[in-house]
Order: C-alpha cells, then structure tokens, then sequence
C-alpha cells in the first residue's frame, strides 16, 4: 500500500515539474522589443487609449496587452490548479509520514519528495505576476495593523477621536514600546469578518480619520517619537458624508503637515496601498513595502473601466501599472522590499512579524541618528525626487 502512495506521488511530482517548465515557457517570452513597442504606440488601438485616458503609458499597455491577453487569460486558472496540486502533494506526504516508520529506509524517500514539494511551491510564489500579487495583497488572512501591533509592540495604548467631528474605526492610532523606545503606531484596519468590516468600513478612512492620525502624528512630534505608518487600504472612503466633512482637505492637510513633522516616520505598506488615501499617511523617511502588497494610485479595476470601459480587463491594467514592490523599488517610488514567508503572510503571520522586526530596527537606528532638521530637509528632497524619470 505504501508503495503504491509513494509511487503515485512521485508520479504528481513528475506532472508538476513538466507543468512548471511549460509556465516558464510561457511567462519568460520578451513581452516586446523596443523597436516592437514603438510600432504598437502608433497604432490605431495605442492612439485611442493615449486620448481616453494617459494614465498609464501606452508601451506599458500594448506589453501588457501583448503579454496578458495571449497567455495571462488562463494563468489564473492555471496557477488555482497548481496550487491546488501542490496542497494534495502535500497531504500525500503528510499521510505517507504517518504511515512510515520513522526508522524504515523508505522515511528517507518521504523526506526527499517533502523538499521536493517545497521547491515547487517556492518556484510558484517566485513567479507571481502582477495581478496574482493583487490578489495576495487583498486576502482576508493577510495580517493588519492590530496583528502586527500584538506581535511586534508592547504596552500598546490607543487613542481615540479627532477632537472635531468624531472617531473612526478605519484608522487605528496610538502609543506603544519598540525594542524599549517610546513609539506612535498609525495604521488601517480592514476587520476580518463582515461585522468587522462594517466597523472598520472596508479600511477606507474618513476625514476623521485623517484628522486622527494627524493629531497622533503632531503628539509624537511633540514628545519627540518616531512614527510607525502601517497602510493597508483600497482608499480614501468617497461618500458624500466623507466629501461633506472635508476629504479632499484632511488628505491635503496631512501630506503638508507629515512633510513637517520632525521625528522619523517609518512607513510600512502591508497589503493594498491605494491612491490618496494611502498617500495621506504615507510621508515618509523610509517607505518599505511587503513583498506581495501593491501600491497604486488607482485599482487595476477602476484603471480598466477607465481605459476600456471593462473592469474584466483588470489584469492587462494591473500589469501596466506597475504597482508591485519590484516595480516600485525599480522607478525608486519605494526604499526597501520586505521578505515575506512562502507562500504569504497570511500562512504565517508570526513569521511575517519576524522578518519585518529587523528591518524596522534597522531603519529607526538609522533614522535616529539624524537631527530633526536633517529629518525634514531629506524627506522634503525624497518626494521631490520622485518621478524625475518622466521629465
């Protein structure tokens, strides 16, 4: 019995390489040769999207077009399936362990298609696109601010209320203790379940929010504590009660008044940083991302219905963006790429807080070593900077 297992497990492996090598294949052709690219911006199609809407630019289109609608249409089904395959693959060898004995020569055997499993699974995650990376940052395990305040901080004291309009639960803020150092936590808080959500709206703050998180900010200040930004947000809430209160000059008024502040701020995006209302807590000294959030000033959803009038077209918007960490970094809209534990941090959220401790350390011993005029001059040139690239 145990024999037939082992062997229709190497059997699946076997499938599972031969899968991986033809997904290669196909995700490594050129997405387009330069001389490509620029015959492709001057087609009719390029030219159309250049006037609906010159949000992204049109070789960034026609690549992905090229790249997505070929063969992207089905990776999606494609890696559900692999992922799928590799969870049985590992039942399978969970279920052969229990049944080895552990002194038998055959354990041997197990271990090795164990290691085997790990590998593909290392190749999957290796190979995300865009769009796959979208869908890491938005799962619902994802760790938020509060799992990361309970991992990484002591003695966490919240504070409530923006001394105007009222309280909201979308932005969380507050005191705590860093490796012994007196610190401000400001962070979204998406909920997990429904109830969670409704109280937490969705993670989209309100101007009170904003309002909130500036107060905290301006108390840091003021006591002299560095800042921990935590974001995870599709956006800026667009209701008519938000836009009544002020939205669009809460938002404004925090990255004028973040531009000021004269303690380190160390900004973290862990899953969905989305348009302004990521940006408006997000004026950093250091902005480091996770290595499966994204960072965009639209959804790829809202990108698509713009460009195509299609939101099904949310994966071709998705890699023209440019909205994951790597790309980021690359145009240098980010500091630092943060590491995360295979296959996501929503597997492992105690090991996604193990990975970023370091670095967080790290960062605020270097930060702390500047004066706060330094603090400010550099951020101050660090925006200026951005974009650049375009000019």
């Amino acid at each position: 019995m145990n024999g037939k297992r082992r062997r229709a497990a190497r059997e699946r492996l076997r499938r599972m390489r031969q899968h991986a090598r033809q997904r290669d294949e196909t995700t490594d052709q050129p997405a387009l040769t330069d001389a490509r690219r620029d015959s492709v911006n001057g087609s009719g199609r390029e030219g159309k999207a250049k006037k609906t809407a010159p949000v992204v630019s049109a070789s960034a289109i026609a690549a992905a077009e090229s790249t997505t609608t070929s063969a992207g249409g089905s990776l999606d089904r494609i890696d559900r399936q692999r992922q799928r395959k590799i969870d049985a693959l590992e039942r399978d060898a969970f279920e052969l362990s229990q049944l080895t004995n552990p002194t038998d020569r055959t354990s041997s055997e197990v271990e090795r298609i164990r290691r085997e499993i790990e590998e593909l699974r290392h190749e999957f995650y290796a190979h995300l696109g865009a769009w796959q990376r979208v869908q890491l940052a938005r799962h619902v395990q994802r760790p938020h601010t509060d799992d990361y305040i309970r991992l990484l901080f002591d003695n966490f004291m919240e504070i409530h209320g923006d001394r105007g309009s009222g309280d909201d639960a979308a932005l969380v803020a507050g005191m705590a203790w860093f490796h012994g150092k007196p610190i401000m936590i400001v962070g979204n808080q998406k909920g997990r379940d429904t109830k969670q959500r409704l109280i937490r709206n969705f993670g989209q703050a309100k101007p009170e929010g904003y309002r909130k998180a500036l107060r905290a900010m301006r108390l840091a200040a003021k006591f002299n504590r560095p800042i921990f930004v935590f974001v995870d947000t599709p956006g800026a809430y667009p209701g008519v009660d938000a836009e009544e209160r002020g939205q669009a000059e809460a938002i404004a008024h925090n990255l004028r008044e973040m531009s000021r502040l004269p303690v380190p701020i160390v900004v973290t995006i862990t899953g969905e940083g989305g348009s302004g209302g990521a940006l408006a807590v997000a004026v950093g000294d250091r902005v480091l991302m996770l290595e499966n959030s994204i960072y965009s000033v639209i959804s790829p959803e809202g990108c698509a219905s713009i460009l195509w009038r299609d939101a099904g077209k949310a994966e071709i918007a998705a890699e023209a963006l440019k909205i994951t960490a790597t790309d980021l970094l690359e145009v240098k809209l980010i500091d630092e790429i943060v590491p995360e534990p295979e296959g996501g941090a929503h597997l492992d959220h105690s090991a996604a807080a193990r990975l970023l401790d370091p670095v967080l350390v790290r960062v605020l011993d270097e930060l702390s070593r500047r004066t706060p005029k330094q603090l400010v001059d550099q951020r101050y040139e660090k925006f200026r900077q951005m974009g650049q690239f375009f000019a």
